[in-house]
């Protein structure tokens, strides 16, 4: 028996709605192998590197690190606990960018027009397809996506440098430089030995962790690492020796993976 026309129209109607909203409505933004979606700038730099006066307290070492591959970020900033953190970036312009992408190394924090990153000049060029840098720089902003990756620093150790404002000994300064992995450096201690104890560093600002009246003589450094696989505590036996001096860095002879 066959259904009345307006049952039959009234079924198409519930039926096909759904499916025109489906191919009407603007899909979401779903990237794939973990990246996330966003946006990125970048900022004026005469000769293309990083800035000194970087918020993570780098200093003179953030404008040449990675290459000058080094930029600022905003959430991802996570009150200094990100500085030092790798991320592979890529533009999702298939005509001017290329598939890999770059990979920067955070240095900064700054916040631009919904954009995640500030790139260096040098930075955001790589993100170009061979001689469409130009054309990309000329966007300004560009969508693109990102995720985290492992920093890699071939030949060399993580290194405790000691910041250009310490005062020897009323007060130490200290930042973590050449950090391999993926991992976050989340509290660092000095070992008291006429205490016996260990005593904590203060954050300070970005990755700079200080001091007062720091202890005497050649000083064993741990620091918590937090990952993927949780939190450990890193123990360097005699990491910054008696007569340290600002502005230089010293080599703890381990590396994190």
């Amino acid at each position: 028996m066959a259904q009345p026309l307006s049952f039959t129209f009234a079924y198409f109607v519930l039926f096909i709605t759904p499916l025109v909203m489906m191919i009407l409505l603007p899909s979401p933004c779903i990237c794939q192998d973990t990246f996330t979606c966003s946006r990125a700038t970048y900022y004026g730099s005469p000769d293309c590197l990083g800035t000194p006066t970087g918020a993570c307290g780098y200093g003179e070492f953030g404008r040449n690190l990675n290459g000058g591959g080094v930029g600022a970020v905003s959430n991802l900033y996570r009150n200094g606990s990100g500085c030092g953190a790798c991320y592979q970036v890529r533009c999702t312009i298939p005509q001017l960018c290329t598939t890999a992408g770059m990979t920067i190394v955070v240095t900064d924090h700054g916040e631009g027009d919904h954009t995640d990153f500030i790139l260096s000049p040098r930075g955001f060029t790589q993100l170009a397809s061979p001689n469409m840098a130009q054309h990309l720089m000329a966007y300004g902003v560009v969508d693109i996506e990102y995720k985290r990756v492992s920093c890699q620093y071939p030949g060399y150790n993580l290194m405790f440098k000691v910041h250009e404002h310490s005062r020897f000994c009323e007060y130490l300064a200290l930042i973590v430089i050449y950090q391999a992995g993926q991992s976050d450096i989340t509290a660092v201690e000095l070992w008291q030995e006429d205490c016996k104890e260990w005593r904590g560093m203060r954050k300070a600002y970005g990755g700079v962790w200080d001091i007062t009246s720091p202890p005497k003589g050649a000083i064993n450094v741990r620091f918590q690492v937090s990952g993927e696989d949780g939190q450990k505590w890193v123990q360097v036996s005699n990491a910054i020796p008696s007569a340290w001096k600002a502005g230089v860095a010293y080599d703890t002879a381990i590396q994190l993976s």
